[in-house]
């Protein structure tokens, strides 16, 4: 495939030759095609002022430029924000593709700073095979692209690995609130819906499709869909807007039902999505990933509803089915692609 930067798409290293150029003399946009997690995918307009911004932002945060791992797909923002930030550093990434393994990848990181941008699921597995000590001579790692879960975190922190949370998507240049506080120069605010706004020098120019950014713009804020708290000046995201789904005339809390779900005795992973239903409006269904040790055919469904009413939610929001995974599908950046759960089976 041919290397481009409208749309961002090609063999990492050959995107990162016109990232090197687009960084010291480019001036028309670049092109992120967002992976639609709840629907069709949208071409997001990010300007060569905004992803400098970003980018510059970001290395400030951080202590400044160093070498980076490229391990993420770059037709993603958070992959092509390791390549700007390599091209202000003047130092080629590490190819993750070169390398027998990540942690291998991780430990030839350059100086004079290393850092390492993953999705959960990378650095999940990272810390199952034991290679915890390549993160810990990190100076920084961003997770983002997706909540980082809690016990992961815990672990990452006990041993000492420099994990740096971050929040933001391709309408604002990837990460731009880091362990809950902005960038230099991103605003943030909370809406009258609950909703969380970003604004500031990051923020996209809009979609190639223009009745689209005008869904989600408002007076120089965008509508991130996420909902969340902003307590001392730290944001807390708490939730997607659409997290809260109508089954039966009663408003269900599906983060609350996943997290439900998670905990359940030989479950690996698990999701709640609300699909569809003639009947009910949206009926929840429970999408659990097994345990490899433990085989979950025979759990029936009024024993996954029974747990999470003994986990204290209400029975009305109990799932009114189960569906068994070999894992959940995920989008490039490492979240949730909910579109491909809610498909016709």
């Amino acid at each position: 495939m041919t290397a481009s930067l409208s749309p961002v798409a090609g063999n990492p290293r050959d995107v990162f030759a016109l990232v090197e150029t687009w960084v010291l003399h480019g001036r028309e946009p670049i092109v992120v095609r967002t992976s639609g997690s709840t629907g069709k995918p949208k071409d997001v307009v990010l300007s060569h002022a905004a992803v400098l911004a970003s980018a510059r932002a970001s290395l400030d945060r951080l202590g400044g430029p160093g070498g980076w791992l490229q391990a993420m797909p770059v037709i993603g923002v958070g992959g092509l924000q390791v390549l700007v930030r390599s091209a202000l550093a003047e130092l080629e990434p590490v190819f993750a593709a070169d390398h027998p393994t990540l942690a291998a990848a991780l430990d030839v990181i350059p100086g004079p700073r290393r850092y390492a941008s993953l999705v959960p699921t990378q650095v999940h597995r990272l810390v199952q095979a034991g290679d915890v000590d390549v993160l810990r001579s990190l100076d920084a790692l961003l997770v983002g692209g997706a909540a980082v879960p809690a016990d992961l975190l815990v672990a990452l922190r006990d041993a000492r690995v420099p994990v740096v949370r971050t929040y933001g998507m391709s309408e604002t240049c990837g990460g731009c609130v880091y362990d809950g506080v902005p960038l230099d120069g991103v605003k943030m605010r909370i809406g009258d819906d609950g909703q969380i706004l970003l604004g500031g020098p990051v923020l996209f120019d809009g979609y190639a499709d223009a009745d689209a950014t005008t869904a989600v713009l408002r007076d120089g804020w965008f509508a991130t869909a996420d909902l969340g708290e902003i307590e001392h000046g730290v944001l807390r995201v708490t939730g997607r807007a659409d997290d809260v789904v109508i089954s039966g005339g009663v408003n269900v809390g599906l983060p609350a039902v996943t997290a439900v779900l998670r905990s359940l005795p030989g479950v690996r992973d698990a999701a709640a999505i609300g699909v569809p239903d003639q009947e009910w409006g949206s009926r929840v269904v429970a999408y659990l990933v097994p345990d490899d040790a433990v085989c979950l055919d025979g759990l029936r469904l009024d024993e996954v509803r029974d747990g999470v009413e003994e986990a204290g939610l209400p029975r009305s929001w109990a799932p009114r089915e189960v569906l068994l995974l070999d894992m959940l599908p995920l989008l490039p950046g490492g979240k949730l692609d909910r579109h491909a759960l809610r498909a016709p089976r």
